[in-house]
């Protein structure tokens, strides 16, 4: 069955066969293979209440006695006596399959995305696709990636939609779908297990609350308050937010730097060069670009928490943290306190309704810049900028074995779990640092993230023998992701096999990064694998970067040889 069946037996003065009954109903279930639910309602009360919430499948209605059957509104009815059941459970159970068989397929529309927008969202998207196919319901997905979004949903396919999955590692907005049934969850289940995931969601989902919307002059709807999301995920998820935003001005700005010295040299920056293509690069790519990164990272932190009344008090924040010497450490701080700042100052202001307009575009931002700002520069801003230099120059000053340490673990992290929260942790790490001029974790992570998938695929080649004829064929295409520092590129592998995969992969670019590390390495840019090291002062001693990832790939593999036994002939 697609759903979760549902049985209400109603006892009247049977008791005694009122339990026997739905003892059998659940016997009967689990030699069946189906999930069912069974409350029993007595005179003397009820016994195993069912819990919201109730699904939308059919229900199994059974005897004469109290059944509330109001409570299941519109939903499909099977009406049992309980001698019915005595006599041959199997065949309610049947009627039961018969009717939903008959019943039209849920219709699905779903949301996937990550907070670099790569990988995560776009396997999230196939992993659903797959198992709505399997399990019979039409679904169509929206993908929120680095590019924006694909295969938008449109908006008579959410009016009939009977379901909304959201699949995010980051908030997504959630204002298209007031009155519809939504669920939340991280990418991971989708791509692990989609037909667990959709049939979760049509158990457990809930209706997405019209409060806080209304419509402005002009039939253009505004936020009228700034309700905390829907099925919040907490801070992590915030700060992912906040990072998925932040990586494009990173990625620009540190490429611009990048060919501003690759033009004009180190010193490109200095007045000597003004005028010249190189000193106009590095102004845009370091004077905007790296300036803006820290308000964006606190402005998206608190439009996750807050909504767009967060944005503005985000980002001024995030820029007096900048100013302050904070960093991105103090942008973070900021982005929190203007998130959950704002979103209580929503729950604290009472406003009449035709003043409630006036929230999100006059009093929220106003307050919460002032609240933001007050307390950086007042309490929080000081202690992290002194924080963030002690940071910066400890880093700055590492040598030998504490260097080697450093990269041993953030090789290890960034391969733990592929794209997951482990890796997302060091990289937010490891891109926070640009903004002061640390560039040598960001070095590290690149080259342990590029290890993982470039070593699986070199396992594949070297040791055939230890691979399927479909795990060969997808090393190739490991091979490509881990080029281009696509992680997730090794995660179709450490499904299958995580116990002898996930060491290896941890082992390899734990290497790497401590490789990375002790020769110097340092990396301008935040992504673009192995295509962006030919930019001249892109990344420092080379030679040494690169043997890094050739060591860390090769001891991935041959720890996959030692690891994972042959595989069975194709």
């Amino acid at each position: 069955m697609k759903h979760p069946l549902v049985a209400v037996v109603g006892a009247g003065d049977r008791s005694t066969q009122a339990v026997l009954a739905a003892a059998a109903l659940r016997r009967a279930a689990q030699q069946a293979g189906v999930s069912i639910r069974v409350e029993v309602r007595t005179p003397q009360g009820t016994l195993t209440p069912l819990a919201d919430p109730l699904g939308d499948g059919p229900v199994l209605l059974i005897g004469d006695g109290d059944l509330d059957a109001a409570r299941f509104g519109a939903q499909q009815r099977i009406v049992a006596t309980l001698d019915d059941v005595l006599a041959d459970v199997s065949a309610v159970l049947a009627r039961a399959s018969t009717a939903e068989a008959a019943a039209p397929a849920a219709r699905i529309v779903a949301i996937t995305s990550c907070p670099t927008g790569i990988a995560h969202t776009f396997m999230a998207a196939e992993g659903i696709q797959q198992a709505a196919k399997a399990l019979g319901y039409p679904v169509r997905v929206e993908t929120q990636g680095s590019v924006g979004a694909r295969d938008t949903l449109s908006d008579d396919e959410i009016r009939s939609a009977d379901l909304v999955l959201i699949a995010a590692d980051t908030q997504v907005d959630l204002s298209r779908f007031v009155g519809k049934r939504v669920y939340k969850s991280a990418t991971k289940p989708a791509i692990n297990d989609g037909k667990a995931l959709i049939a979760r969601a049509l158990d457990q989902a809930q209706i997405h609350g019209a409060s806080g919307t209304a419509t402005a002059a002009g039939g253009a709807t505004t936020t009228s308050t700034a309700p905390a999301r829907a099925a919040r995920t907490g801070p992590y998820q915030h700060l992912m937010t906040g990072v998925s935003f932040m990586l494009p001005f990173v990625t620009a700005g540190g490429l611009l730097i990048a060919l501003a010295f690759a033009l004009g040299g180190i010193y490109a920056f200095d007045d000597a060069h003004k005028g010249t293509l190189a000193w106009s690069l590095f102004q845009i790519g370091a004077k905007a670009g790296f300036v803006l990164m820290v308000p964006a990272l606190a402005g998206y932190i608190a439009f996750s928490i807050a909504d767009r009344p967060g944005i503005a008090p985000g980002m001024i924040g995030g820029l007096v943290a900048a100013n302050l010497g904070a960093g991105f450490l103090g942008g973070i701080a900021a982005g929190f306190i203007a998130g959950y700042g704002v979103a209580g100052l929503n729950r604290l202001i009472r406003l009449p309704r035709h003043l409630e307009g006036l929230k999100p575009v006059l009093i929220l931002p106003v307050l919460g810049t002032l609240l933001t700002g007050l307390l950086m520069i007042d309490v929080v801003g000081g202690p992290v900028a002194d924080l963030l230099a002690a940071l910066t120059s400890w880093l700055r000053g590492m040598q030998g074995s504490s260097a080697v340490l450093l990269g041993l673990l953030i090789g290890a992290m960034m391969a733990f779990d592929m794209g997951g929260p482990v890796n997302k942790a060091a990289y937010a790490f490891s891109t926070g640092l640009l903004a002061s001029e640390v560039y040598s974790p960001m070095a590290a992570a690149m080259v342990a993230g590029m290890t993982a998938p470039i070593g699986l695929a070199m396992a594949t080649r070297l040791f055939a023998d230890r691979f399927t004829l479909e795990e060969r064929e997808a090393g190739n295409a490991a091979g490509v992701l881990g080029l281009a520092f696509v992680t997730e590129g090794a995660i179709p592998f450490a499904a299958r096999d995580p116990l002898r995969v996930i060491p290896s992969l941890v082992l390899g670019s734990a290497v790497a990064g401590a490789i990375s590390m002790a020769v110097g390495a340092e990396l301008k840019v935040p992504h673009g694998g192995i295509f962006v090291l030919p930019i001249p002062n892109a990344v420092t001693h080379l030679g040494g970067y690169l043997l890094a990832l050739l060591a860390g790939s090769l001891l991935t593999a041959v720890c996959l040889r030692l690891l994972k036994k042959p595989a069975p002939l194709a």
